[in-house]
């Protein structure tokens, strides 16, 4: 059977969350979970979803701030709420939150699928019909977007680490979707009801790592006013993702030894420790071995954090996604901006693939949602950065001195400014003063 629609669904009761995911499941669909509207906005950026479904009442941020967020950003989208209080109807009729319908709690099988029919009545027309120009579901993978050999080995290594927990250390350049990859392990596997933390490492000052990833007791330092619990015991029973985790200072690296090899940790100011069920994702773009040698980061954890190890390609080493994930940024971007769908020209395409990305993936993105907003319709060569316009077709070039390569770029730029020195410097992301100097040392 092909796989149909993409459906998010919403509660924080997993139990329901489990109940709709066994009954959509069976009927062929591919299904998302999120316990709070939180999560839930994650997902809707980051994934192609064809129909919503959640709850209204939840803790902290509630159904309807959700139902606000989706019919702002993904009007076409249509919404179910599923709901044990009847007057939540009136509520509906009065927001602006596009393709809504409700499904009142207790409900049989029978009564979800024709509410979900109905909903995607109200977005295309006809029943269960997928929207226009959307990503195939064949090039996607639980939110990431490819088609090419690497992707499949990336997709392939996440299918047999999903059921386990297994310590992963995940690679790739930054913009490459490490996260995504994290999120696709967690989200495909048979924890996915349990919590996901992402914690990105280098964005915490050094002295308050410890106390955050571990948490601390009343009085254990300055400002301590209370016990707290960190992310590893925010993460119990599923997963913490560590990102930059070679950012971490040499205390926190000594306590994440301990986490992994006795499943326990210590808070700050305890002396006694505390047993936890994680599975541990850790990601980083810097090179740990060479951290190693220069003795940032200890051995003996690297070891422990590579019990899997992912290497997330470069996006110019999977060019022939190029194709797929503009059209899925064109999507999202259009519907966002201009309320369709926008297309790209053969030649603005083809600037796309000539340009290496040293910003990977999230560069990509960047430069469509740009494209969109300063386009009225066919995306075209002016609509992209100028940066893209002047990349050299190194196939020729490959084996010549850097500094020539250099020289050939600098005067790629000069000749499309037309001597314009200030634009060109502007171009190639440099002061005038240093575009002087290289220039000289060239005898110009």
């Amino acid at each position: 059977m092909l796989r149909k629609e993409n459906i998010l669904l919403v509660d924080d009761d997993v139990n329901i969350l489990e109940l709709l995911q066994r009954h959509l499941q069976s009927m062929n669909y591919h299904t998302y979970k999120a316990v709070s509207v939180k999560e839930a906005v994650r997902i809707l950026r980051d994934t192609p979803i064809d129909l919503l479904i959640t709850d209204i009442r939840m803790p902290e941020v509630d159904g309807m701030q959700l139902l606000k967020f989706a019919s702002e950003h993904y009007p076409d989208m249509p919404k179910l709420v599923i709901t044990g209080y009847p007057s939540v109807s009136g509520t509906l009729k009065g927001i602006k939150t596009g393709a809504v319908d409700y499904l009142i709690k207790p409900f049989t099988k029978k009564e979800l699928i024709e509410s979900i029919d109905t909903a995607f009545e109200h977005s295309t027309g006809k029943k269960n019909s997928p929207k226009t120009n959307q990503v195939p579901r064949k090039d996607l993978y639980e939110g990431m977007i490819g088609k090419s050999e690497a992707f499949q080995k990336v997709t392939e290594l996440i299918e047999r680490v999903k059921n386990n927990k297994a310590t992963v250390l995940i690679n790739g350049e930054s913009g490459t979707g490490k996260e995504l990859v994290a999120r696709a392990i967690h989200y495909s596997g048979k924890y996915a009801r349990a919590p996901f933390i992402a914690v990105n490492c280098g964005a915490i000052p050094e002295n308050l790592q410890e106390s955050e990833l571990f948490g601390y007791l009343k009085g254990a330092f300055t400002g301590a006013n209370e016990n707290r619990n960190g992310f590893f015991q925010a993460a119990d029973g599923g997963t913490l993702f560590l990102d930059e985790v070679a950012s971490a200072s040499t205390a926190v690296q000594t306590k994440l030894l301990r986490a992994l090899q006795e499943k326990e940790i210590l808070k700050v100011g305890s002396r006694k420790t505390e047993k936890v069920d994680i599975r541990v994702i850790a990601a980083t773009n810097t090179d740990l071995s060479e951290e190693i040698k220069k003795g940032h980061f200890r051995e003996d954890l690297y070891y422990r954090l590579t019990v899997v190890e992912i290497n997330v390609p470069p996006l110019r080493e999977r060019k022939s996604d190029i194709d797929i994930l503009t059209q899925s940024f064109l999507q999202k971007y259009g519907m966002e901006y201009k309320d369709r769908p926008l297309i790209i020209s053969p030649e603005a395409m083809e600037v796309l693939h000539r340009y290496n990305w040293p910003g990977n993936i999230r560069e990509l993105e960047n430069v469509i949602q740009r494209a969109v907003i300063l386009s009225d319709g066919i995306i075209g060569i002016q609509h992209l950065p100028d940066r893209l316009k002047f990349q050299l077709d190194f196939e020729d070039d490959a084996y010549i001195p850097l500094k020539q390569m250099e020289q050939k770029y600098i005067e790629r730029v000069l000749a499309h400014t037309q001597g314009n020195k200030t634009k060109a410097a502007e171009i190639l992301q440099i002061d005038r003063k240093t575009l002087r100097a290289k220039l000289n040392q060239d005898g110009k």
